[in-house]
């Protein structure tokens, strides 16, 4: 009988302490299994996103090869659309923005880079998109928004590009001791290996930099 009270005793306590706590732990519960689903459910939506954004980049690279550049462009503006926040987007960005430059149709290559610099998630990409835009610019003799471009923020591997292509600017705009600063600046950071290197180096040649920069 003792036994018996005893496990009455403890079964009054636990029904008293679900009476007073369950209904909490019960939505904690059900907050966490919804939490796991929502987060599971984001993943498998990511990665179906990504698996689609590669088909329709597939696309894109096709359009590419067959030099199809009305079929890029529709294909690029299909990606922003649908899948804005992929790699394969600013990829194809950035491919469709080469394609309209090849054509002679420099607003459109100025729009595909500006989404990118805009929409980009990866720095590498927007950096790369910068760059090719002041080169945009500056074949329109847009010297001064090519430059203002070139004055955002970029890791320290760009500085030798955003350099090279501040360097060509200047020349254009008639300064040479700051081409020539640029260009020489543009050698120091890139590595001695980047065939870029001989392309800067005539360049500064040009100036009648070369024996400067040796010095």
């Amino acid at each position: 009988m003792a036994y018996d009270l005893e496990e009455q005793e403890q079964l009054a306590s636990l029904k008293a302490w679900w009476n007073q706590y369950g209904n909490l732990i019960t939505w904690l519960l059900i907050a966490a299994l919804a939490g796991y689903a929502a987060w599971s459910g984001w993943k498998y939506y990511e990665r179906n996103q990504a698996v689609q954004a590669s088909q329709l980049y597939d696309e894109v690279q096709k359009a590419v090869t067959a030099k199809d550049t009305p079929r890029i462009q529709r294909a690029a503006s299909d990606m922003q659309a649908k899948f804005p926040r992929t790699a394969y987007a600013q990829m194809a960005a950035l491919a469709a923005a080469k394609a309209a430059y090849d054509a002679k149709d420099l607003n459109a290559a100025k729009a595909q880079l500006q989404w990118v610099i805009d929409n980009g998630l990866d720095d590498e990409y927007k950096s790369i998109a910068r760059v090719r835009l002041a080169g945009v610019l500056l074949d329109e003799k847009a010297y001064d928004d090519g430059l203002k471009v070139l004055s955002a923020t970029f890791a320290e591997h760009f500085s030798g590009p955003v350099a090279d292509r501040k360097g060509d600017i200047l020349v254009a705009q008639g300064k040479v001791e700051d081409a020539r600063a640029a260009y020489k600046l543009a050698l120091e950071k890139t590595d001695e290996k980047n065939p870029a290197r001989q392309l800067i180096q005539l360049k500064l040649d040009a100036l009648g930099g070369a024996n400067k920069a040796a010095a």
